[in-house]
């Protein structure tokens, strides 16, 4: 789970400036006040029931729901804060295996809701570690912010465990310093205090021209408006020019917008997946169109860019362009969580993903837990973007500029 702590909610916190609560939930026995118990009841027994009612699979993959709640509720109902309450949550919904089944906290749903906003940030995108409680791998550190000028690095940890430090289920507000323990490569612990800073937002969608022939489409998420910002960048391209898709640490997104991109490059009405919904019926989508004012599917060769934290709509499309032999995947083997899911929102703000149908490619491939396996191999490291050099997007280029005939054998049979 990607958590980007890099916004603030304009609501006020009651914590004081520097701290976080002195105490976590973990550290405090003490019982949650009459509001705070009611608010877990509501949020808890929301979470259960929609599960129960709206889950794709009526079996539950053969999870005893019943016995779940009899498990998690009084935990639930006890806790202190969000972090405890949201803990509670995320165990019980791994019961199901499903990594679209997911709470987050009211913070978390603020940040992630006006993530394209200008706002205070301390510049971290973090990966929560389930294996290890309370500690999240960074993922990246924003340019220009106090992170990257604290010095803190790609594949560092944020430890959370900690009695007054800053974890992602608190608010980041202008102003309020927060205090972070990091562990850097060596496992040493670091002590910083920084300040958020009100950054603009990081736009979804870049069009990099700098090389010649080559033009390399960014996409941090499918979301609206992206497929008619493709077309745009599509449409006064050379005939020669190659085009290079980087969907590396997508999550997802609007299902519409996968759509609106395959329209990009695929015919109009082609078949490219099949979904089944909670009473099993099927439904085959086709591409509809969506990309712009484009006159007809782009004929430029395509290469698409993706790594294990490629999730959702940026495997689904991958796929289809695969599968239809219209496109080089090129990276490492993507997430595999594939579901159709779909939010809503919480009693108290936060936030419930649920997976509301399966999905299977064209070809009958179902990509859940299994995930997109690239046509070309090639990693980036942290090492590698601390040093400026990016493997897989080299690798694309050097693809792209092979004969056709050459690429067409790297197509002749897609490992999904």
């Amino acid at each position: 789970m990607s958590l980007a702590l890099v916004a603030a909610p304009a609501s006020a916190s009651t914590q004081e400036p520097g701290v976080g609560p002195t105490r976590s939930s973990a550290d405090n026995a003490a019982p949650p006040s009459r509001e705070r118990a009611r608010m877990n009841q509501r949020v808890f027994d929301r979470v259960w029931s929609e599960v129960r009612g709206q889950y794709y699979d009526p079996a539950l993959h053969g999870v005893d729901w019943n016995a779940a709640r009899r498990t998690y509720r009084p935990q639930a109902l006890t806790a202190a804060d969000d972090r405890a309450l949201y803990r509670t949550l995320r165990q019980m919904l791994s019961l199901l295996d499903d990594d679209h089944a997911g709470a987050a906290p009211p913070a978390i749903a603020r940040r992630q809701a006006s993530l394209r906003h200008t706002r205070p940030v301390i510049g971290l995108t973090l990966r929560l570690k389930p294996e290890q409680e309370g500690r999240y791998l960074v993922e990246q550190v924003r340019e220009g912010s106090p992170a990257a000028d604290a010095g803190v690095l790609l594949g560092w940890h944020l430890e959370t465990s900690g009695p007054g430090v800053w974890y992602p289920e608190q608010d980041v507000l202008e102003g309020q310093p927060v205090n972070l323990v990091i562990l850097d490569d060596q496992d040493e612990r670091r002590a910083l205090v920084l300040t958020p800073r009100v950054m603009a937002p990081k736009p979804a969608f870049v069009s990099d021209r700098s090389r010649e022939g080559v033009v390399v489409l960014r996409v941090e998420g499918f979301e609206a408006g992206l497929g008619r910002w493709m077309g745009e960048q599509l449409a006064d391209l050379k005939p020669d020019d190659d085009v290079v898709i980087d969907l590396r640490g997508n999550p997802g997104g609007r299902l519409m917008e996968a759509d609106a991109v395959l329209s990009c490059f695929l015919p109009a009405d082609q078949a490219w997946a099949t979904r089944t919904t909670r009473s099993g019926q099927r439904i085959v989508l086709k591409t509809a169109g969506g990309c712009g004012d484009l006159a007809g599917p782009s004929s430029h060769d395509v290469a698409v860019l993706v790594d294990g934290q490629s999730r959702s709509a940026a495997e689904l499309t991958p796929a289809a362009l695969q599968e239809a032999g219209r496109a080089l995947v090129v990276g490492e083997r993507t997430a595999g969580a594939v579901l159709i899911s779909q939010d809503s929102v919480l009693p108290d703000g936060g936030r419930l993903t649920l997976s509301r149908a399966d999905f299977v490619t064209s070809g009958g491939v179902r990509l859940e837990k299994r995930g997109v396996t690239p046509d070309l191999s090639a990693t980036l490291s942290a090492e590698d973007r601390m040093a400026g050099r990016d493997p897989a997007l080299a690798a694309a280029i050097a693809a792209l500029a092979m004969p056709r005939a050459e690429q067409a054998l790297a197509h002749a049979a897609p490992a999904l």
